[in-house]
């Protein structure tokens, strides 16, 4: 009977986290027309008098399901687009969701709050690491051209000089190929 009881509840368990990711999906699919025509803001509240929740009551309401993880990502990018970066590294740091991409956005995020303190090291590491999560991710010469530049900063030329040596060599269509340069004239 106990056996039973225990299956049942693992059943009910997973049917109603798998109901809410859904739930949160919609209410993710409807904040996004706000969030790509940057209007962060309401994106983070919601609009009043209407069926969108906003990013933050979301999170709240479904944190820990897949959606509600990747609604913290988009609720850090729109208080980093806002300038209230204490409230997004917050959420960049909360992200506990399986996805990749989103993983290295969560890292990256992290990176420039503590690039943006003054942190160098920190935020080089955290860079570097964004860039491993993923090797089909699009940002990945990004990350590792802001990892070269946080080393630089802290004197770290070798570190940088291999990082931006492999942009050069691995992601040569990239926006990150075309500033490399300049970093590597800086290091000689």
């Amino acid at each position: 009977g106990v056996i039973a009881i225990v299956a049942l509840a693992v059943f009910f368990y997973i049917n109603q986290k798998s109901e809410n990711n859904e739930k949160a999906g919609l209410e993710l699919s409807r904040i996004m027309t706000l969030f790509n025509q940057g209007l962060y803001l309401e994106a983070i509240e919601g609009r009043q008098g209407t069926n969108i929740i906003g990013l933050k009551k979301l999170v709240e309401d479904y944190s820990g399901t897949e959606n509600g993880e990747t609604a913290k990502i988009y609720l850090a990018d729109c208080y980093s687009f806002l300038g209230k970066y204490d409230d997004a590294f917050k959420y960049y740091e909360d992200y506990s969701g399986s996805i990749d991409y989103f993983k290295a956005t969560s890292l990256a995020g992290q990176a420039s709050y503590y690039s943006v303190k003054g942190d160098f090291e920190k935020a080089a590491s955290l860079y570097l690491n964004a860039s491993k999560q993923s090797a089909v991710n699009s940002q990945n010469p990004d990350y590792l051209l802001n990892a070269g530049i946080n080393f630089l900063k802290t004197g770290e030329k070798e570190e940088a000089k291999l990082l931006f040596t492999q942009i050069k060599e691995d992601y040569t269509t990239s926006l990150a190929y075309r500033e490399v340069d300049k970093y590597l004239a800086a290091i000689y």
